[in-house]
């Protein structure tokens, strides 16, 4: 048990201040940690030529929306056609002036409409695919009781995915230093969340039920990047155990919209599984990362 006595505390003898200040504190994010919001540029975003225009990274947030709006395509809405444009998070882009117009919290994704008039900016993950599920009325079902259920699920996975990412994948994989506490309170907090989906899903073949609906979007960027490759924390999660977690991330991960909008906004992994603009259905056939490679850098 902690004692409580700051000599115990790392680093030895830390208290904390009576009025918190802002300094350095490493890790892989620090360069562009602030206590602020707002921009801190001028620079516009770029607009292609369809109504949904998506400036995003191949997060587990970012994912949620480029498998929801091919999921919208391959269902035939040709007005989900979009342009995914790529925020590299790491060198700033969210804080443009541009980024910022359209979400205040310079977090991707982000969303602009402009088939409405004003256009409608869409910013968190969750109110992104809610907010195309009922324009498209597709993955949302009307009945109240089954919508009401997705919606838990949403929800549910929007309050559960700070614990993984800002919680446990933070102290397991980026912090600066290696906190046991933390480690501990997280990894604690991981298995309980992923015991949750893992119980609903022995009673249910997808997580509302017996259809495939945002829920499932939103939950399978997250625990299905958890279970297989997330923070190569696995092992250590002992994530193996959970094979009703295991039996739906593999029905979800075999939709072929799923592995599509897997690949848009990607900077990481083999470059053919990368597709860093989307701007046509036409470039994932020629324009993931190794063809633009192999032609110099040029986009067809």
């Amino acid at each position: 048990m902690a004692s409580g006595d700051p000599a115990d505390n790392q680093p030895a003898g830390y208290v904390p201040p009576a009025v918190w200040v802002n300094q350095p504190s490493g890790g892989q994010f620090a360069n562009i940690n602030r206590p602020i919001s707002g921009a801190t540029h001028e620079k516009e975003l770029p607009v292609g030529k369809h109504p949904l225009q998506l400036y995003s990274l191949g997060t587990p947030n970012g994912v949620k929306a480029t498998i929801m709006l091919e999921e919208l395509i391959d269902k035939g809405h040709a007005g989900a056609e979009y342009d995914a444009w790529l925020i590299n998070i790491g060198q700033g882009d969210q804080f443009g002036s541009g980024f910022v117009d359209i979400n205040p919290n310079s977090k991707i994704p982000a969303l602009l409409d402009r088939s409405m008039n004003p256009a409608v900016r869409v910013f968190e993950s969750g109110s992104i695919v809610f907010y195309l599920a009922e324009k498209f009325n597709e993955f949302l079902p009307a009945e109240i009781h089954k919508r009401t259920e997705v919606m838990n699920w949403v929800m549910w996975q929007m309050g559960a995915a700070p614990f993984i990412g800002g919680g446990f994948g933070h102290f397991y994989a980026y912090a600066p230093i290696k906190i046991e506490y933390a480690i501990n309170r997280y990894a604690m907090e991981a298995k309980r969340l992923l015991h949750v989906l893992d119980t609903q899903l022995g009673k249910t073949e997808y997580i509302a039920g017996n259809d495939y609906t945002i829920a499932d979007i939103a939950n399978f960027t997250w625990f299905g990047a958890l279970i297989t490759e997330g923070y190569n924390a696995q092992e250590f999660l002992s994530t193996q155990d959970y094979t009703n977690v295991h039996r739906w991330y593999d029905l979800i991960a075999a939709r072929p919209a799923v592995k599509r909008g897997r690949m848009v906004n990607r900077g990481q992994g083999e470059p053919a599984s990368q597709l860093k603009e989307r701007h046509d259905a036409r470039d994932f056939e020629v324009n993931t990362e190794d063809q633009v490679l192999a032609r110099g850098g040029t986009r067809i």
